[in-house]
């Protein structure tokens, strides 16, 4: 593991500025221990892939896209390969007005030049400077502008929900339809739709589309080929796991790292955020708006745990 740090900043809890930034590259599967930051924490993925556990859930988050996790939130953060991640710690009064809880952030052209200013400069810039109080003010501005949306697994509560997404986290390759779904859980086609809509925000099928996406990104930034993962996922064929992750992320699996190097992910990115979840005829359910791959399924049975 390589850690990229400004001599000065062995804590940024503990920096006296309003914001500080720093880079960590890391070159091998890495998990952190669960741990809170006393300052809001904005993580931009430069490059590689990046999940992020916390409370509600997980988020994959993919290159030239960044997660906020608000003061206090305690969350685990996985790798899988190489990856290189910025991150700006802010004081919480002056991130009070920001979201309150974990969610994807879509960075545009002038967030991203603020944020690559303040994780490659000086952290202990002087007491005072206006230039950099000016330019933590125009930051404040363009997050409070940008949208934060929940992109992330939301795990249910209800003990139906919860074995049948225990399946899915234990063997994504499954495919029954909702009468077999229903016969295993205790529940009908109807119930089953209106609970994971009710529970998860989101129809079942989106909330598999999901898992799968997280999957996958996870497994294409450790150089699975998209062949494997296609099968893994239960698709019956390559081609019809890349119709799904194009209609997702914009992009074919192929495609998508080399694009998210040149930035040009940002399209694909917001319209996975708007997309409802498309019919998904192997699983008989129709939608009606729509760290390794072993670290991302335990993280999930984790969060699919009784509490």
């Amino acid at each position: 593991m390589t850690v990229s740090i400004t001599p000065d900043l062995e804590d940024p809890d503990e920096v006296p500025r309003s914001v500080a930034g720093l880079t960590i590259e890391l070159a091998s599967i890495h998990e952190t221990e669960p741990h809170r930051h006393r300052k809001a924490q904005l993580l931009y993925v430069i490059s590689g892939v990046i999940t992020v556990e916390a409370s509600g859930g997980m988020w994959t988050v993919p290159p030239h896209c960044a997660i906020w996790i608000p003061s206090g939130v305690a969350h685990v953060a996985r790798t899988a390969g190489r990856i290189t991640v910025g991150n700006l710690y802010i004081e919480p009064s002056l991130a009070g007005s920001l979201r309150d809880t974990c969610g994807i952030l879509f960075v545009q052209p002038l967030l991203r030049e603020l944020l690559l200013r303040f994780i490659s400069g000086p952290s202990l810039y002087p007491e005072g400077d206006t230039r950099e109080e000016r330019l933590v003010s125009v930051l404040l501005d363009e997050l409070q502008a940008a949208p934060l949306e929940p992109l992330h697994l939301p795990m249910p509560e209800d003990r139906r929900l919860r074995r049948l997404v225990e399946t899915l986290i234990d063997d994504p390759s499954v495919r029954f339809t909702i009468e077999e779904w229903g016969a295993r859980v205790g529940a009908s086609n109807r119930t089953l739709t209106r609970l994971f809509q009710r529970e998860t925000g989101m129809s079942f099928v989106r909330w598999r589309q999901q898992l799968h996406i997280g999957l996958a990104l996870q497994r294409l930034a450790s150089g699975v080929s998209v062949t494997n993962i296609a099968f893994d996922l239960g698709y019956e064929s390559p081609s019809a796991f890349i119709a799904m992750f194009r209609r997702m992320l914009g992009t074919t699996p192929a495609r998508y790292f080399s694009e998210a190097a040149l930035g040009d992910l940002e399209r694909g990115a917001r319209k996975l955020l708007q997309l409802g979840g498309e019919p998904d005829r192997a699983s008989g359910i129709e939608s009606r708006s729509n760290a390794e791959i072993v670290d991302f399924e335990t993280a999930a049975r984790r969060q699919n745990k009784p509490q």
